[in-house]
């Protein structure tokens, strides 16, 4: 009976891929403007298809793809903003100053990581712990900000702080 499972997903996985891989390559091709990147989204889109395993009873199937697609192509915009903002904080640094490539690829690794975790908080709590952290603004300042009270702003510290603690930062 598992053996017929998995090949009944595998069929319908390899006829979802058959039908909309070449359409899906198109939308994504149109978006990002270049041809290896849009593969590449493509790839990755039909592997997040692949891990949540729901490929039986689509009736919608582009419009899935899609909705994949898009949070695929918004994180990768965030994750190369993230990183463009680095390398320009980083060549505003004497070149002695620079760090390795290796180096770089840890921060930049980092940063990612970093922009994960923050992802996971509630809109309100990143936007009161970047505020804090970023900005140097108190907490009274970021509750008047915010529109929330100097107790609901340490609730909101208290949570981002617990979350990079959890994580390991």
């Amino acid at each position: 009976m598992t053996t017929q499972l998995i090949g009944n997903g595998a069929q319908e996985l390899t006829r979802l891929y058959q039908d909309h891989h070449p359409w899906l390559l198109k939308w994504l091709e149109k978006r990002v403007q270049d041809r290896l990147q849009a593969e590449d989204h493509a790839h990755d889109t039909f592997l997040s298809v692949i891990a949540s395993n729901q490929t039986s009873n689509l009736h919608e199937p582009r419009a899935y793809l899609v909705t994949i697609a898009k949070r695929l192509l918004i994180n990768h915009w965030r994750r190369a903003t993230i990183e463009q903002a680095y390398l320009e904080r980083l060549a505003a640094h004497p070149e002695q100053m620079a760090p390795s490539p290796e180096e770089n690829a840890v921060i930049l690794e980092t940063l990612r990581e970093i922009d994960d975790l923050l992802c996971q908080l509630p809109a309100k709590v990143r936007k009161a712990f970047l505020m804090a952290q970023l900005d140097g603004l108190t907490y009274a300042e970021i509750g008047r900000r915010l529109g929330v009270s100097d107790r609901m702003v340490r609730k909101y510290m208290a949570q981002a702080m617990l979350q990079c603690l959890l994580a390991g930062f």
